[in-house]
């Protein structure tokens, strides 16, 4: 065979085997990083010999250069400001103070378990220093924590990435030329930060600027401009200042999205795919280039460092980090478990190694190793737990509570009174003043705005909120505020009240018609509220008139068929509307299609009509206005069916 031919082989058997791993880790529900480097070990010359990433000679430098530039820029895209906003002093403290103590841990670790030389041993801890966004994103997919966690931990795997490249970059400056200073190490640091960061924002400002004036562009033509501009803004940086270029696509990607953009979501779509495959392609080429008799060969003094990293070196760091934040110990503690590193230090680390190979100083197969070694234990171990110890500590989202309500009606006011008596927070947002007045007078913490500011959200406290419900009079409007709550908060459970018909229609009209309008991108999905025949505007006229009756039931073993079968009767007849769901001490609003289980409590409205002459003798509205004002009516138990009992 040519080389043209196996270089073309190459490539192709690298994008079917990086994908196909990606689909494997989709379906197992674990970060692709866990598939994609055995694979590429597997048939690299260490395993089948069927990958050979030499044959790119100088190539692979640059693909790996623009890969990584598409990868940060794409995570810069996807930071969001407002809730780093809450984390922010962490944060910075992670990117600088944290960074320090990376280093001199990781260097102590290198030198002391794996019998490293000072300068090699500073370059493995400069190399480590980041994680991985782009293992950390797909982790966070897959285990919902808090969200000051997860903005802390996003933060921080994307401003890091280009600070602990380029400080490896200064560390190997010092192993070539052997005299260079400290000074000049903080010098460059600081220049190549700024240099990148100012061409950044200049370009992000200006590709926002054009985006937003070229109506004459279609859809995806303007994310292929994007794409030739950020590698343009990283070839500027580049040639501007050496290794400034991934500051620059961090620093432009979190421009363009502080520009808000129309098409701000499909850009956001088609990066995220073009990452998908630069990570694919990137990981299969470097894992296959690794060897496994350098793994073998670096002793058990490499899994002692590592481990020192792991339950050492980075619980101090966060612990030091978060010291003045509101984080709690449980947060502190799962961030001090979390720190996979991803591609950044695997690119790096591989294009150092030859790099010091070619200048005849020993140390860079050994560094690259161990590198690997370290993204290979930290992605398995930490990606595999996560989910268990988020479970464990408590911290996972859906195990927030309390509500945030669009709408002031008499039925959604007596949803919020039920959430407040229970002690949990509950938040009513309503544009007309008439709902907002009526809200005030009960107690209730409301807001006069409209559910579609951002801003007002956050001051309602949805970020730590456990349900946005929807109920307006309007299905299409609930529809949109809750698609657009959990877009920009992603909040554990979305809810809204619409007819069941809607949700196929919309679903239909956003896949072939209107495919600017916000969807929800995380797992989570608009659900529909209450039962599938919902009437809010009957069942608003029965509270008003005072004939409804609230009450609860236990669900239980045995009988647990009996009473479900009894509750969905009375949901089909109209005569019964279920509210909340209280299980394990958590109430929840219950969803049109809810899995019930034995120890659910039950609290629901019961249609109980009063007769039309003791409605006369009572004054019409008045007095269930008052009753509703004044205190809730009390509990009623279902009874259960004597046929249930005696099983």
């Amino acid at each position: 065979m040519d080389a043209p031919f196996d270089i073309t082989l190459l490539i192709v058997l690298t994008v079917i085997a990086g994908i196909g791993a990606q689909v494997l880790a989709d379906y197992l529900k674990i970060p692709a990083i866990v598939c994609l480097l055995p694979l590429g070990i597997l048939l690299g010359p260490s395993g089948l010999d069927w990958l050979h990433p030499n044959l790119l000679g100088d190539g692979l430098e640059v693909i790996v250069s623009l890969a990584v530039a598409v990868i940060l820029f794409e995570g810069g895209l996807n930071l969001e400001l407002r809730a780093l906003g809450q984390v922010s002093g962490s944060l910075r403290n992670l990117v600088t103070i944290g960074t320090l103590i990376s280093l001199i841990g990781g260097g102590f670790a290198a030198h002391w378990f794996s019998e490293f030389p000072w300068p090699i041993a500073f370059l493995y801890a400069a190399l480590v220093v980041v994680t991985g966004p782009t293992v950390i994103a797909p982790l966070l997919k897959y285990v919902q924590v808090d969200r000051p966690v997860a903005a802390l931990l996003e933060g921080e795997g994307v401003l890091i990435d280009p600070v602990g490249a380029i400080l490896a970059v200064l560390v190997l400056d010092v192993i070539l030329n052997g005299d260079t200073d400290i000074a000049s190490v903080v010098t460059g640091l600081v220049l190549r930060l700024g240099v990148g960061a100012a061409i950044g924002v200049t370009g992000g400002w200006l590709m926002g600027y054009f985006l937003k004036r070229a109506d004459f562009l279609s859809e995806d033509l303007k994310n292929l401009v994007v794409l030739a501009g950020l590698w343009g803004l990283f070839g500027l940086s580049q040639l501007l200042r050496g290794e400034s270029g991934l500051m620059a696509t961090v620093v432009a990607g979190i421009v363009l999205r502080a520009s808000s953009l129309p098409e701000e979501r499909l850009l956001r779509r088609f990066k995220s795919q073009l990452t998908v495959l630069a990570v694919s392609v990137l990981f299969i080429l470097l894992a296959a280039d690794l060897s496994l008799a350098s793994l073998v060969a670096l002793g058990w003094g490499s899994l002692l460092t590592v481990a020192a990293l792991m339950v050492v070196v980075r619980p101090i760091n966060v612990w030091i980090c978060t010291w003045n934040s509101g984080l709690n110990w449980r947060q502190k503690l799962f961030l001090g478990w979390i720190a996979p590193k991803g591609i950044v230090s695997a690119s790096v680390a591989s294009l150092f190694s030859i790099l010091l190979t070619e200048r005849g100083i020993n140390g860079g197969d050994a560094t690259k190793a161990l590198v690997f070694l370290t993204i290979i234990i930290t992605v398995v171990l930490q990606g595999l737990t996560a989910k268990f110890v988020a479970e464990w500590l408590n911290i996972t989202a859906p195990s927030a509570t309390g509500a945030v309500i669009v709408g002031s009606n008499p039925l959604s006011r007596t949803i919020a009174r039920l959430f407040k008596q229970s002690g949990e927070s509950v938040v009513l947002i309503d544009s007309n003043p008439e709902g907002y007045e009526a809200a005030k007078q009960e107690g209730l913490r409301v807001f006069l705005s409209s559910a579609l500011d951002p801003d007002v959200l956050e001051d309602a406290g949805l970020d730590s909120m456990g349900t946005f419900l929807a109920m307006t009079s309007n299905g299409e409007v609930n529809l949109v505020l809750a698609q657009r709550a959990l877009e920009e908060f992603k909040p554990p459970r979305a809810l809204a009240v619409f007819p069941r018909d809607r949700a196929a229609k919309s679903n239909s009209a956003n896949k072939n018609k209107n495919k600017n309008k916000p969807q929800p991108e995380s797992g989570t999905k608009v659900q529909q509220a209450f039962t599938s025949e919902f009437a809010l505007k009957t069942w608003n006229k029965h509270l008003d008139e005072g004939e409804v009756k609230l009450g609860e039931t236990v669900l239980k073993e045995p009988g647990l068929a009996f009473q479900q079968a009894h509750l969905q009767a009375l949901m089909r007849s109209g005569d019964l509307i279920p509210l909340l769901r209280d299980r394990d001490g958590k109430l929840q609003v219950v969803k049109a299609k809810e899995e019930w289980k034995a120890g659910d409590r039950i609290l629901y409205l019961l249609y109980s009509p009063k007769p039309k002459l003791l409605k006369r003798l009572s004054g019409g509205n008045n007095s269930s206005t008052q009753l509703m004002a004044e205190k809730l009516p009390e509990v009623e138990e279902i009874p259960v069916p004597a046929s249930a009992e005696s099983t």
